[in-house]
């Protein structure tokens, strides 16, 4: 393996403010962000193509000595230090962010302040957006105290109080006051260009302490709890309520491996860990945000679910690939959509009753949602009882074959006895019955893929192979933590899918790329919080300490982890992987009955 792969780290941060993300890499140039939305072409995306994506950077007239990127301490802001033997100078990278008119103020703005910190430093501005996936270039026209960028019917403004002409020559601009960069995408920036950025500076800086203050954060591994949940919370499109997976596309599992997917959307089958997480840290705003957009789509969409939906909700998320641009790294195929939208996944149907479970049974939540609490519940399982014998897709979106899949009918079992709890709450008989039937129904499959000789659920009736997600049934307590069946079967799954430092692989079996040749990140998160439900406390904080190692420098997690050298690939950073960071350090804190700052005080 080369030294380049070996080394491998995403080398950006993300900034945004629940409209839109942007990756800013260490020389800052803003190498990935889509606008309006997360869905739509980049305007910046050298990720994927540095000719044909477009550049947005800070450029210092000689050569880099050294760079530094850090974000304020919990905030979404980032700052990038750059020094060169002229000097050194920084840059603030935010997007606006706070309460006004109460409502979210939360524009398509991009700030960018540079300043001098030492020296006189010569810098460069470049800024070139492009559209239709870099196929498309902007005219760029010069304004007063603007550059504007046109091109059909989409217009995007540069408004700064550097000199205009920097931007139509090739001149250095010494840096020895601030200056201010303030790119919008529609509507232009018409106020004080200086007073305006400090002040939304400001007002975005008091917006992320009061929401962290206002988290329920445990005492263990606080700082990166932290950093896992604003990372979450810039996933949520809060327009709709939404959380992508990641705002990337294309970014391979593993070099030349071919698993390049387009992570934009917003996967149902995967609310159950995002609810648990938004519980965990006491932000019920998301929460009821993400589980009101599950709800409206269970409403809508009446025929089958889909494991995943638009931000807006949509379902047709029609697959293709682009062929001009490069790739990252040069890894092919770029894909835009995602055909897994068309698979048969029937753990959504368990998912959806769970997100739904808080609005009806919840106290907070409840009064609001009375009147369709009965509706909903019977609609979805008779969803789950025309699907519970089917044969699915599973979990990892198997694109050529189906099983009948032990977490699929986990997720049934359990949406079945979210029903039940709704059901008996409400005085509903009928429901009652009809959840008890589906679960009871569920269970059969589920120990349909029990391997009595080896003591262990394999991922699918009449299988042999072993799978992480079958994890979930120790942690969902489908199976008693404290019995030797438990402790088998994860002593079993040890054996065959455990990597190096706690890594753990969805499974080794062959699909249709081949076999996996990288760990999935979220299932190590998985497989410390079954050490933690066994009672294998120990091995459950060692492993957890691990993998927080394989962060790059601000802790942004990837999707996937390569166990011989721990390098960083597929979509970047990963929600769901922050997601199971925050549930793994959770699971360990309430073991450790430490779940509180108070509890560890005087240790």
């Amino acid at each position: 393996m080369d030294e380049k792969t070996k080394r491998h780290r995403y080398n950006s941060g993300i900034i945004g403010n629940c409209a839109y993300i942007a990756h800013i890499e260490q020389d800052t140039n803003i190498n990935w962000l889509c606008w309006p939305s997360f869905q739509d072409s980049f305007v910046f995306g050298g990720l994927l193509d540095e000719s044909l994506g477009g550049t947005f950077r800070i450029s210092p007239h000689e050569e880099t000595i050294n760079s530094r990127q850090y974000y304020l301490e919990n905030t979404n802001i980032m700052r990038t230090e750059i020094e060169t033997k002229d000097g050194v100078y920084q840059v603030t990278d935010f997007a606006p962010r706070f309460e006004q008119y109460e409502r979210y103020f939360k524009p398509l703005t991009l700030i960018r302040k540079v300043e001098p910190m030492r020296g006189n430093p010569k810098i460069r501005v470049i800024c070139e957006p492009t559209y239709e996936y870099g196929s498309k270039a902007f005219h760029k026209y010069r304004g007063s105290n603007h550059v504007q960028f046109e091109m059909e019917h989409i217009k995007i403004r540069l408004a700064t109080n550097m000199p205009i002409s920097h931007f139509f020559d090739d001149n250095t601009h010494v840096l020895s006051q601030p200056i201010y960069l303030i790119f919008t995408y529609g509507s232009p920036f018409e106020a004080p260009i200086a007073r305006t950025a400090e002040d939304f500076l400001i007002r975005t800086k008091e917006y992320w302490y009061k929401w962290v203050k206002n988290a329920s954060i445990p005492a263990f591994y606080q700082k990166e709890v932290i950093r896992s949940a604003l990372t979450l919370k810039l996933h949520q499109y809060e327009d709709t309520g939404a959380i992508i997976a990641a705002s990337t596309t294309s970014l391979p599992e593993y070099p030349g491996a071919g698993r390049n997917w387009d992570y934009r959307f917003c996967w149902l089958r995967d609310s159950y860990y995002v609810l648990t997480a938004l519980s965990h840290l006491g932000q019920f705003e998301e929460m009821e945000k993400y589980a009101s957009y599950i709800a409206n789509i269970t409403q809508n969409d009446t025929g089958r679910l889909q494991p995943l939906y638009g931000i807006m909700g949509e379902s047709d998320l029609k697959e293709y690939t682009i062929p001009y641009l490069t790739g990252y790294q040069g890894n092919k195929p770029i894909r835009v959509g995602n055909q897994a939208s068309e698979h048969i996944q029937n753990d959504v149907y368990g998912q959806a009753l769970i997100a739904l479970l808080p609005l009806f049974s919840d106290h907070r939540f409840r009064h609001q949602n009375l009147h369709a609490a009965k509706a909903w519940t019977a609609l979805i399982l008779q969803k789950m009882s025309q699907t519970i014998d089917e044969k699915d897709a599973g979990i990892w979106e198997f694109r050529n074959f189906q099983n009948r899949h032990c977490y699929s009918n986990l997720f049934q079992w359990a949406g079945a006895t979210a029903a039940l709890k709704i059901a008996k709450q409400y005085g509903f008989e009928d429901i009652e019955q009809q959840a008890g039937t589906i679960r009871a129904q569920a269970e059969k499959h589920i120990e349909s893929c029990y391997d009595p000789e080896k003591q262990v659920y394999t991922n699918a009736s009449e299988s042999q192979s072993l799978d992480a997600s079958t994890l979930q049934l120790i942690m969902m307590n489908y199976l008693d933590p404290a019995s030797e069946k438990a402790k088998k079967h994860l002593e079993q799954l040890e054996r065959e899918l455990k990597g190096k430092h706690g890594l753990f692989y969805r499974y080794l079996h062959k699909d249709d790329f081949g076999k996996p040749k990288s760990t999935f990140l979220v299932c190590a998160f998985w497989y410390v919080e079954a050490l933690a439900c066994v009672g294998r406390l120990e091995e459950a904080q060692e492993v957890f300490k691990k993998l927080l190692s394989f962060g790059n420098h601000l802790m942004l997690f990837s999707e996937d982890v390569h166990e011989d050298d721990g390098s960083q690939w597929g979509n970047f950073p990963q929600a769901y992987s922050h997601v199971g960071l925050i549930n793994a350090a959770y699971r360990i804190a309430v073991k450790l009955d430490k779940p509180t700052f108070f509890d560890s005080l005087y240790e």
